[in-house]
């Protein structure tokens, strides 16, 4: 039987086509969906109706929070400011890590629990005193046209928006999608196409399009963030290999993040990466040239610190999310002078580590 879908969350959108055996091709990432009426993407959220791909999360979502914004993690965006962060449903990724699975794979849309149109959102987070609004949870690719639209609400009031994604994305789609962000934090996996196949039930190719579509036709600020997973893309060459790459296409400017897995979805048999081998990972990440290189997920003042690349100063002390020490002046070394790279102003905020859940119906206009 066909499915019928909400028509309250059901848009239309543009990146699409139609092939000659009647299906309809969804456009808006490598996987390339090829859907006949009522069949659902792998994302689950973009489905075929009436011949076209139309969205049916629109204006839906898992649930809304405010967060630091070193929790995305962006250490050079705006540091201890607020932001708004929410998801939807689904993905058009199939990590067997993944450690939002209950809302990235979600196939129930009672996971949407929470209402909200863009002016709504945009309304709300200037309410709450947030900087900026993250797309997160699970990737916002997939729910490209509800994302822009909460963008647009969100610059009209002098709002930042923040990409969580895994740069999993087409062409002509990623250049409209990012003509609206400000920031992004890109999710690359590893760094090889078998790990991608096999873990990830992707390709490797795409993400690093899309981090030099960031790098070289873009004003967007962006950082990286590999999750480091012992025994599948923890080792010295591939480690060597991913930060020679960053080093040589996007320059030593970006900041990475090597994250600690914890066991989780489907690979509950996969031990915890231990401290050591995210301090071994950054390590080689700095031996070729990167200058802001961070651990998370794990205590470590050392790999939470932001140094002066020239004279090593301390610029940024943290203790995960907090800012324990500032000493930036005009995001600069006070010391050398140096500038250090970012989107930074005089001061930091002071959010700190805080997580404040929120409703959005308490700002619905009435």
């Amino acid at each position: 039987m066909t499915e019928v879908f909400d028509p309250a969350s059901t848009v239309p959108t543009k990146h699409w086509h139609t092939l000659p055996d009647g299906r309809v091709q969804c456009d808006i990432c490598p996987r390339e969906c090829k859907l006949r009426d009522g069949q659902r993407g792998f994302c689950f959220v973009r489905a075929a109706q009436g011949g076209q791909i139309v969205l049916t999360t629109y204006g839906r979502s898992s649930g809304f929070c405010i967060d630091p914004v070193e929790k995305k993690p962006l250490n050079h965006f705006l540091p201890g400011t607020p932001i708004l962060s929410f998801g939807t449903a689904g993905c058009n990724l199939g990590c067997r890590f993944c450690q939002n699975w209950d809302i990235s794979k979600s196939r129930e849309l009672d996971t949407l629990m929470d209402q909200a149109d863009p002016d709504t959102i945009a309304r709300a987070a200037l309410d709450l005193g947030c900087r900026s609004v993250a797309f997160t949870y699970n990737d916002p690719v997939i729910f490209h046209e509800y994302a822009i639209d909460v963008a647009k609400a969100c610059h009209a009031r002098d709002i930042k928006t923040v990409a969580v994604t895994a740069g999993y994305q087409c062409a002509e789609p990623r250049k409209e999608f990012y003509a609206h962000m400000d920031a992004a934090n890109v999710d690359l996996k590893g760094f090889t196409e078998e790990f991608y196949q096999r873990v990830c039930i992707g390709h490797l190719d795409p993400v690093l399009e899309t981090l030099k579509y960031l790098k070289h036709e873009t004003q967007v600020w962006f950082e990286i963030t590999t999750l480091i997973i012992p025994g599948h893309n923890d080792g010295d060459d591939e480690l060597h290999r991913l930060s020679e790459w960053i080093a040589r296409e996007l320059g030593p400017d970006v900041p990475l993040h090597f994250s600690a897995f914890h066991p989780d979805f489907k690979m509950l048999d996969t031990p915890a990466t231990p401290p050591a081998t995210l301090t071994r990972a950054r390590r080689i990440a700095m031996s070729h040239g990167l200058r802001y290189v961070y651990t998370g997920n794990v205590h470590d003042r050392d790999g939470d610190t932001r140094y002066c690349h020239q004279c090593g100063h301390e610029l940024v002390v943290r203790d995960w999310y907090n800012i324990l020490k500032w000493d930036l002046t005009g995001g600069t070394c006070p010391a050398c002078g140096t500038a250090c790279a970012g989107v930074f102003e005089d001061k930091p905020g002071t959010w700190g580590a805080r997580r404040q859940p929120v409703r959005l119906r308490d700002y619905r206009a009435t």
